[in-house]
């Protein structure tokens, strides 16, 4: 089968983040190749099959590719293997299914859990690294699930949850990031009534938009937005204010009226959620977020340097949002279908024109698009969609 496999090779990583910094496209010099390869096995009892139909592509994909994601990973993770965590396919019985792509440890089949996994906290499993599987803390990171980016991938019964007969394929594959989204506020407990900066405005923040307004009971919603495309759909998807991100602090300071001194605000929201992750969204939400407010890191982050100080003096809250639990995937469905995220998904591709697809998903934004996707559905080649 066709698969884009990313190799363990220290030359080419080097190459892809050097291309990357110097604002090409790692993917044309980097470990990540179209190749064919032997369909994954299955490792035992509880495991099926899954043959993709569409596969997103996602910030922490993008990372990857262009050598920009943290060492901190490289014991969670073997080689090669195929990308692709966020999936909507079929079993061989025609089961249509979105995956959970953790690797927690019922997947890895030990018995008894690890304390995280007892409490249905899969996200945070402590034997990503053991069982009956190579290293890999999702599908799309393991040498022997396969991932999504290819024709076919296995996956545990605890990772498979089946799609409505109504919800259609691009609905579908929004269930995954809906997920985090779901989490970061599920798990957060935004007070009512709260002023809630939302920084960024791609797929997690226009997921996290969407549960603000639908699970919680925030008073204002004010989210940062680059382009034309990511300002409507925020506003659409319940954000009450809608400014460019350079813009935030001003807003901030008008919602809450707090008082400026030396340019920095004496109060400002009282949680702000970094859909973003780099070294400046975390330095403006630590200058917009008011005295023992909260900062919720859902955008994953890199290596980066900041300025901790506010963090000290204003007793504010860092927390950060990985994943799920299982029970999570329930009420992402329901996100999904009651915000209507399909529209989020703005072109598919072929996996022949992956290179294309990496592009546009890179440059989303600028090119008035959200969510890139691969459609494995057929073999024959497809003109993207519009």
């Amino acid at each position: 089968m066709k698969a884009l496999v990313y190799e363990r090779s220290i030359p080419k990583f080097a190459a892809a983040r050097v291309a990357s910094a110097l604002g090409g496209a790692g993917s044309r010099v980097g470990p990540l190749h179209l190749t064919d390869v032997d369909e994954p096995a299955l490792p035992g009892p509880g495991w099926h099959r899954v043959r993709p139909r569409l596969a997103g592509i996602c910030g922490s994909d993008l990372a990857t590719v262009d050598a920009k994601s943290s060492r901190w990973f490289e014991g969670v993770v073997s080689f090669p293997f195929v990308p692709g965590h966020e999936v909507v396919g079929d079993l061989d019985d025609g089961t249509r299914v979105v995956l959970e792509p953790v690797l927690a440890c019922a997947a890895r089949g030990i018995d008894p859990p690890c304390d995280a996994c007892a409490a249905g906290d899969n996200g945070n499993c402590e034997r990503i690294s053991f069982g009956c599987l190579e290293p890999g803390l999702q599908t799309g990171y393991c040498a022997d699930t396969g991932g999504g980016w290819s024709h076919a991938l296995v996956a545990h019964d605890s990772q498979l949850h089946t799609v409505p007969d109504a919800m259609s394929d691009e609905a579908a594959v929004m269930v995954e990031p809906a997920a985090c989204a779901t989490h970061a506020v599920q798990s957060s407990a935004i007070p009512e009534g709260a002023v809630v900066a939302v920084l960024g405005a791609g797929t997690l923040g226009l997921c996290s938009i969407a549960a603000l307004r639908r699970l919680a009971l925030p008073g204002t919603v004010i989210a940062g937005a680059k382009h034309d495309v990511q300002r409507r759909l925020a506003a659409d998807l319940g954000a009450d204010v809608v400014v460019a991100p350079g813009e935030m602090a001003r807003a901030v300071r008008r919602q809450t009226r707090s008082l400026s001194v030396d340019g920095r605000l004496t109060g400002g929201a009282d949680v702000v959620v970094d859909c973003v992750g780099s070294a400046d969204s975390l330095e403006q939400a630590l200058a917009v977020v008011r005295p023992k407010g909260t900062i919720v890191l859902v955008g994953m982050p890199g290596s980066v340097r900041v300025d901790l100080t506010p963090l000290w003096q204003r007793e504010i809250r860092l927390v950060g949002s990985y994943a799920y639990r299982h029970t999570t995937f329930a009420t992402a469905f329901e996100l999904v279908a009651e915000s209507r995220l399909e529209r989020l998904v703005s072109a598919l591709y072929p996996l022949e024109r992956w290179r294309e697809a990496l592009d546009h998903a890179a440059a989303s934004g600028r090119r008035g698009a959200v969510k890139i996707a691969f459609d494995l559905r057929s073999t024959k080649k497809r003109s993207a969609k519009p």
